[in-house]
């Protein structure tokens, strides 16, 4: 099924967000403590992501792509500048769709075109941080990116351990 990719606008935040919380639930289901998953998915998180991604997607610093299928957001990817990784040009701070647009590349071809746009803004290098077990992670790795350590985040249900993941070129990254 073809998609189309595209830089966001204000007036996606909404799906922006839908997507983003319906994607946390679909992925993250019995990976993360429940209180916490049911706090970050419920209606006035939703909310809160909306009224943000109305602010990011117009942040001059940061990169906001969508991915439309039918006129439909169904994926989406943002990137800026680093914000714990020292030596590191950008940081890749989302990359969600939803489970039925999996599979299809949507995915690659985000990562992809962030990677170009940063390059494009004199980047040379990206990390990000990936919850430990998530299946994503060895997605990431089989794209290139290379394990730098990591940290653990105590939320109010516990603690979660998660992974920085680094490319050192964005070049390759764009050409995926």
């Amino acid at each position: 099924m073809s998609f189309t990719l595209r830089p966001a606008t204000p007036a996606d935040a909404p799906a922006i967000a839908h997507v983003h919380v319906t994607s946390w639930r679909e992925t993250y289901m019995g990976r993360m403590p429940e209180a916490f998953l049911e706090r970050m998915t419920d209606g006035a998180m939703q909310e809160r992501r909306t009224t943000n991604w109305t602010r990011d997607v117009t942040d001059p610093t940061q990169v906001v792509l969508v991915a439309e299928r039918d006129g439909e957001v169904v994926a989406f990817a943002s990137a800026g500048p680093p914000r714990d990784h020292p030596g590191i040009d950008a940081e890749l701070y989302t990359l969600y769709a939803l489970k039925a647009a999996q599979g299809q590349g949507l995915g690659q071809a985000l990562l992809a075109a962030v990677a170009r746009v940063l390059e494009e803004r004199g980047d040379r290098s990206l990390a990000l941080w990936v919850l430990a077990g998530n299946p994503t992670w060895e997605w990431y790795l089989r794209r290139g990116g290379r394990e730098a350590g990591e940290k653990t985040v105590t939320v109010p249900a516990g603690e979660l351990r998660e992974v920085r993941l680094i490319w050192d070129d964005l070049t390759r990254l764009g050409e995926s």
